[in-house]
């Protein structure tokens, strides 16, 4: 299984250089066509989006993650840093685990 990033220009390159392929998007319309276009592929087992683009197509994402949860969709905090109100990765393995970091 392989990774594919979603994501601006920036981050799809950076995501590159260690050999991750992905798609820019640079707007909803583009994120909903790299997603259906990522999960189409039976090959991508990690799709790697930026919290402020997920934001944008939140209800497909959540769609999926309800109904098949595969492949793995992990949002990261972009240039920008975090979203306001977003839990941290502490936060995040305290709720799943219930071990704190």
């Amino acid at each position: 299984m392989v990774p594919f990033i979603i994501g601006d220009g920036q981050t799809v390159l950076g995501f590159r250089l260690v050999g991750v392929e992905g798609r820019v998007a640079s707007g909803r319309d583009d994120a909903l066509a790299a997603l259906n276009e990522a999960l189409d592929n039976r090959e991508i087992g990690l799709i790697v989006i930026p919290e402020r683009l997920a934001a944008e197509i939140r209800d497909e994402i959540d769609a999926r993650l309800a109904d098949a949860g595969f492949p793995l969709i992990l949002e990261v905090a972009d240039a920008a840093g975090p979203m306001p109100g977003r839990p941290g990765i502490e936060d995040i393995v305290r709720k799943a685990v219930g071990v704190s970091l």
